[in-house]
């Protein structure tokens, strides 16, 4: 029976921690601001940017040094596409760079002088396309509005010169294979419902671990002696109560983060959304706590409350591109991907994006489900071992 006593006072400690922490949290502006703040407000300041997917009348500039018929009807064809407008034409490159830096238009496009005396002698000419790079989406509008319409003005040029009797002759002529493009899994073809999900996710553990990191540097610098672990405080007194009572705190808060972003985020901007709710529930489940662990174990590396900035904020970038998302994973070099590993949000987004975008069921995901819940066991026990290593130097200090 002398158990039941043992087990009592360990839950007690567990409740007491949790509750200090919470205080903690909603008492510590900058650990406020992390935690629920920044998933608030960031999806919805990177999907309203990306929310239109498209851009229509995009503006260019022209620098036509060959001004021929041929030129002329090229750029004719790029204005009466919906993605670009032709709205200045500049005497020569550098008056188009600078519009472009006066951010009038988007993109030039410089048709050199010998244009359409290398048409008309059969050989290939060459049309320089010059974006702004700054917004992925002109850029795209830009570019492939230039390669459609000079892929189908050589092909009406291949038309005239093939002599052909019918307009079967003809398609055939200009087209010799018939491909019908099919984008798979983003039917508006957006940059947003490409990347956004997979940003979202990223979102909730670079939130949760600068929330903890930024907790972990505020109790160091409060302690005399710069420990994890308040000094004189009875209920601080095993590592497993406090990564528990830490843990409890923040899952409670990364729970409503992950259901926000996973969920609302998604449905107020028209995002796909083919996963069920159980299959997500059971991806999200292990990818929090995977987090959340992370981030207690990470607090080990932060001595001061700005040191978390410098931890994890700047590697949000390198670890979307890890992910596979926006860089093909099989170009990624092997080394890179062995580090990418070692954060959650590498399996995480992975899985959010085949249920979520994909239509994965569950049983295709378990490979990263499986890497998921490893993770969340190996930081559980490496933030153990921190905050067991803090509570016997809090012990040996005290003594």
């Amino acid at each position: 029976m002398s158990i039941f006593p043992k087990i009592k006072e360990h839950i007690s400690d567990v409740l007491y921690i949790w509750r200090h922490e919470m205080a903690q949290v909603f008492k510590d502006e900058g650990v406020l601001i992390f935690l629920v703040l920044v998933p608030l407000g960031y999806p919805l300041l990177y999907s309203w940017i990306y929310n239109n997917e498209t851009l229509i009348e995009t503006p260019v500039a022209v620098v036509d040094q060959s001004h021929s018929s041929l030129s002329r009807q090229f750029i004719k064809d790029c204005d009466a596409t919906p993605d670009v407008q032709v709205k200045y034409y500049a005497e020569d490159l550098d008056d188009a760079r600078s519009l472009v830096s006066r951010q009038l238009v988007k993109g030039i496009y410089l048709i050199p002088s010998d244009f359409a005396e290398r048409i008309n002698r059969g050989e290939q000419a060459t049309v320089s396309v010059y974006c702004d790079m700054s917004l992925m989406l002109a850029y795209k509008a830009v570019y492939q509005t230039a390669v459609v319409e000079a892929t189908r003005l050589g092909a009406g040029l291949m038309i005239k010169k093939a002599g052909n009797f019918s307009k079967r002759e003809d398609a055939i002529t200009a087209q010799p294979m018939l491909v019908e493009g099919v984008t798979m899994f983003n039917p508006s073809g957006g940059y947003g419902s490409c990347v956004l999900p997979a940003v979202l996710m990223i979102i909730l553990q670079q939130a949760l671990a600068l929330g903890i990191g930024m907790a972990a540097g505020t109790t160091r610098e409060r302690n005399r002696n710069g420990h994890l672990i308040p000094d004189d405080d009875p209920h601080y007194r095993g590592a497993y109560r406090i990564v528990w009572g830490k843990a409890l705190c923040y899952g409670m808060i990364g729970a409503v983060a992950a259901a926000y972003l996973s969920m609302a985020v998604p449905r107020m901007f028209s995002f796909p959304q083919l996963a069920d709710g159980w299959t997500l529930l059971l991806m999200l489940l292990p990818y929090t706590m995977a987090s959340i662990f992370f981030g207690l174990a990470m607090s080990c590396l932060v001595r001061y409350r700005e040191n978390v900035m410098l931890l994890m904020v700047f590697i949000s970038v390198p670890l979307l591109f890890m992910t596979g998302i926006s860089w093909p994973q099989h170009n990624i070099p092997s080394y890179w991907q062995g580090i990418s590993w070692l954060f959650p949000s590498t399996f995480g987004v992975r899985a959010y994006i085949r249920i979520n975008s994909m239509g994965a069921s569950f049983s295709q995901i378990l490979p990263e489900i499986r890497y998921l819940w490893i993770q969340a066991a190996a930081y559980l026990g490496l933030a153990c071992i921190v905050y067991r290593y803090q509570f016997q130097l809090a012990k040996k200090d005290s003594e």
